[in-house]
């Protein structure tokens, strides 16, 4: 195969730079929620999976608890032996090994793992990464969608134009109760990021939708694709189970060939 025949290689939707080298590497989401899918739901369910498997599980670079108080936090690590006051905190031996590596002016500068934020109960964390998407794609940042999360704590959501911003890639997140321990591990998910198009961001596309108010705006062909999707099945003599996820997965196969 000659130079000329070998196809360009595509650019990576996004590529995640791991700098705390014992944080565990990102992962593609599966369609089974981590394995906490009922089976049911797994076999048939495909807007289930389909959300379930649509991004990348990222996970905390150490297993860590925090302790809130309502007024402040302690927090301790794996191997720690102590609870320690949060106010800012750099992840175990990081600082120096990221000085030992980072050029002259950068030095200094390497960003912290932990920190209390001025909110009451809001604590950002850092992943251990930085994230770089290709042109015009932005990163969503959220909860893991299906997988049971800690009722101690609230995430929050962030879209990042990552193609343009290239910087550590946090969450944060409101811790829920107070004087117990929340822990996190290192081997369980905190967070989903996903790849968006951001022309899917933009104010003239996501303005421009319309409402019909009742059933008299319902066009014949509205009418006509509501009973293909609720009536046909239920009046079929054989009405095969998990039709609409065998009809979505021959589609997303299509489309992928094509």
């Amino acid at each position: 195969m000659t130079d000329a025949s070998i196809p360009p290689a595509k650019t990576p939707r996004v590529v995640f730079h791991r700098l705390i080298a014992s944080a565990r590497m990102p992962q593609r989401a599966d369609r089974a929620a981590a394995g906490t899918l009922p089976t049911r739901a797994f076999r048939y369910c495909e807007p289930v999976v389909t959300a379930s498997a649509f991004g990348y599980y990222v996970f905390p670079p150490i297993s860590f608890s925090l302790v809130w108080d309502g007024s402040e936090f302690m927090w301790t690590y794996e191997g720690a032996g102590e609870w320690m006051p949060l106010r800012t905190a750099q992840f175990p031996h990081f600082a120096a090994e990221f000085d030992s590596r980072a050029p002259a002016e950068i030095r200094g500068y390497s960003p912290p793992f932990l920190g209390a934020l001025q909110e009451a109960g809001l604590v950002q964390m850092w992943t251990g990464l930085v994230a770089r998407t290709a042109p015009g794609w932005s990163l969503l940042v959220r909860p893991c969608p299906n997988i049971p999360r800690s009722q101690a704590i609230e995430l929050y959501e962030g879209i990042i134009d990552t193609d343009r911003w290239f910087g550590p890639l946090i969450t944060n997140f409101r811790v829920t109760k107070t004087g117990v321990p929340v822990d996190f591990r290192h081997d369980y998910p905190i967070l989903q990021v996903q790849a968006l198009p951001r022309e899917a961001l933009e104010e003239t596309g996501q303005n421009n939708y319309e409402i019909v108010p009742d059933l008299g705006g319902l066009r014949p062909e509205d009418w006509d694709d509501f009973y293909d999707t609720v009536v046909r099945p239920h009046v079929a003599e054989k009405r095969p189970r998990g039709e609409y996820a065998a009809a979505a997965r021959k589609r997303r196969k299509e489309d992928e060939a094509g």
